[in-house]
């Protein structure tokens, strides 16, 4: 049967079922992102490239029919790349912004696509910012609260700014390893809902900073 679901839609799914009942990911992303920035130094929105596991990227194409066998085309990954963006709205996009020390919301995806490189699935999307905007300080965040999905940045240019004014400049944290903090913390202390924001620990977080 031809399945409209898969990648995160099977995340979605799981997370529901599982919300904070487990110290540890089920699912591996390395991430790499974009901040784009208008000809005014406006910060309109960002762009994502996120490479999802071997495993998982195997278990979500079950069912998609191709022309040719382990060849995935964008057009055929199409309807999984809708279902994907539609799924991971619930969730903010595991992104979270401030200008400023305020909250940003962000709006509806575009220029959305799926392709299939290496034996992995990649989602690349733009998510717009619902107010665009200028600040001295920008910072982003990339994590899943629940800690279900483990976000990594990919060892190679991993955050870019894109037309950024000049002058600006960037910083990036990665998470340290809270394997340790996991184990103390133990599978008892998710049942309670005590540790909703477990992920947090492992956020990667870009801030940049203008004049």
């Amino acid at each position: 049967m031809h399945r409209l679901y898969g990648l995160l839609l099977i995340v979605v799914s799981l997370v529901v079922g599982a919300t904070t009942a487990s110290a540890h990911p089920h699912v591996w992303v390395k991430a790499a992102s974009e901040l784009i920035y208008a000809p005014d130094g406006t910060v309109t929105g960002v762009r994502h490239t996120w490479t999802f596991d071997d495993m998982f990227s195997t278990y979500a194409l079950q069912g998609i029919e191709t022309k040719t066998k382990g060849v995935y085309t964008r057009e055929e990954l199409a309807p999984l790349a809708q279902t994907n963006v539609e799924s991971l709205k619930e969730f903010g996009f595991f992104s979270f912004a401030k200008a400023d020390g305020k909250k940003q919301k962000f709006v509806e995806p575009t220029d959305y696509y799926l392709e299939y490189k290496d034996a992995a699935l990649v989602l690349h999307f733009v998510l717009p910012f619902k107010t665009p905007f200028k600040s001295r300080q920008m910072q982003l965040e990339v994590f899943d609260p629940s800690y279900f999905v483990d976000f990594q940045l990919q060892d190679k240019d991993p955050i870019k700014l894109a037309n950024a004014p000049a002058g600006c400049a960037m910083t990036i944290e990665r998470p340290s390893d809270g394997s340790a903090a996991a184990k103390k913390l133990g599978e008892d202390n998710f049942l309670d809902g005590s540790n909703d924001n477990f992920g947090a620990m492992f956020a990667n977080k870009v801030t940049v900073n203008c004049p």
